[in-house]
């Protein structure tokens, strides 16, 4: 069920498409645009919480079509990309990009999502990686887009590998990893750490300096 009026949901998607054409003026037309943008709002569409769906639909939008530039070949010059799946892209991927956006200074692409995404993100998660200063909370749950997995140079699974496309030409990783769902600040301190560990061996293969 939807608790989206119809008016609300016309504007979510009508302000994406505008933003979104102005930014990809010249690689994709309202007609590619469109599709892209509703099916990322539908991400969202039951979330009874409304403050950042726009932003949220708006964002997930232009991840993906940056993505779908890349595969098709209209950008060229994009740095390394990782994506980090785990079920509800809640906790764990969600770490391990802030770590990598962090660590690597923003000279990787670092994308996330789910292969069933929750509701909200693990606060426990987030406070962990508060406590290193490192704020994903503005980020969000998500699924994983098959032309992000397909743009990804690496795909890091997490507990969900079976439900991951396999692309030739990639790399593909899957980190055992506790879930830090229904866990607390301590315990996933752990899992925080842990993670930090396996994002710096992630970064000493790309051939970039990251100083």
């Amino acid at each position: 069920m939807s608790f989206v009026q119809p008016t609300e949901e016309h504007e979510i998607i009508d302000s994406a498409v505008n933003q979104l054409s102005r930014k990809y003026a010249g690689k994709f037309d309202q007609s590619d645009i469109l599709p892209v943008v509703k099916e990322s709002y539908q991400s969202f569409a039951d979330a009874k919480v409304r403050t950042f769906i726009a932003v949220f639909t708006s964002r997930y939008a232009d991840d993906r079509l940056r993505a779908l530039a890349k595969n098709r070949g209209l950008i060229t010059d994009a740095p390394p990309s990782v994506l980090f799946v785990c079920v509800h892209n809640a906790g764990r991927s969600q770490m391990a990009a802030g770590w990598l956006r962090h660590l690597s200074r923003g000279k990787i692409e670092v994308y996330s999502g789910g292969s069933l995404p929750g509701k909200d993100l693990n606060e426990s998660a987030v406070e962990a990686m508060r406590e290193v200063g490192i704020d994903i909370a503005n980020e969000f749950p998500k699924p994983f887009a098959v032309e992000i997995v397909q743009a990804a140079d690496v795909v890091i699974t997490m507990g969900c590998g079976d439900t991951c496309p396999i692309f030739p030409g990639k790399r593909y990783e899957d980190w055992a990893l506790d879930d830090p769902a229904g866990l607390g600040v301590e315990a996933v301190r752990q899992i925080r750490d842990d993670i930090r560990r396996r994002v710096e061996d992630l970064i000493s293969d790309f051939a970039i300096n990251f100083k």
